[in-house]
């Protein structure tokens, strides 16, 4: 394996499908299954997971139904909802787990606690990381940026519904170019929309890649660590 250590990042839209809102089961199952399949394989796998599927904060707040702060901590919240049914669909195909939040809810996880963490993956057991950073005004891609550096994560790896980052967004631009290799600097001058500013310089400063691929193709996951070209490297 090309990595030992990995980060997955998992939007909420990811896991909606088809769906308005919400979680599609099916998703959640195939995905369970791609992150058991490389756990079984030797890789220890952490997860950092979205809210946008339940709640989108920032829409919220623009409303003027709540401040900000108040919205972020709610889609915290959502964040964990999620954390949660991917945790029950990993030990439903039998993949050992545990449920870290920033924001302490003994009865339902454990508070996230670094050494902690690294630990459970030492042990193989898949660790999802909910409630984002546990602060307003920082999105779940800056959690997952901040998270990938305190566990010593190899690499960042956003799955998303495409296959890479491309000029545009080739959802909607038919002639939109996709990017094989691009590098921090590019992604600032690009002004690509990869994650946000803040997460991007939390990885550039500390030399941590980031791999954009799409989650729901089957097999991505594994081709990745194995080190076959899947997707756009950022490094």
């Amino acid at each position: 394996m090309k990595y030992k250590r990995i980060l997955l990042k998992l939007s909420g839209e990811a896991i909606m499908g088809k769906k308005e809102f919400g979680i599609d089961s099916d998703i959640l199952e195939q995905y369970s299954l791609e992150i058991k399949e490389v756990s079984e394989a030797g890789v220890e796998v952490a997860v950092v997971i979205g809210g946008g599927n339940i709640f989108r904060g920032v829409q919220l707040s623009n409303g003027g139904m709540v401040d900000r702060a108040q919205a972020d901590y709610m889609g915290m919240l959502a964040t964990v909802i999620n954390a949660m049914a991917l945790q029950a669909s990993l030990e439903k195909v039998g993949v050992f787990t545990r449920l870290l939040s920033a924001i302490k809810m003994e009865q339902i996880c454990e508070p996230f606690i670094r050494r902690r963490a690294i630990r459970h993956l030492e042990k193989n057991r898949v660790v999802i990381l909910g409630a984002g950073t546990g602060n307003p005004y920082f999105t779940t891609d800056t959690a997952a940026s901040l998270r990938a550096v305190e566990i010593e994560a190899d690499v960042i790896l956003k799955g998303t519904r495409v296959d890479g980052i491309y000029t545009s967004d080739p959802e909607i631009d038919t002639d939109a170019v996709k990017f094989d290799n691009i590098t921090f600097s590019e992604v600032y001058r690009l002004g690509l929309n990869v994650m946000d500013l803040t997460a991007i310089t939390l990885c550039r400063e500390n030399n941590l890649p980031i791999i954009v691929f799409n989650m729901n193709q089957p097999g991505n996951l594994m081709r990745l660590v194995q080190g076959n070209k899947v997707g756009t490297l950022v490094s």
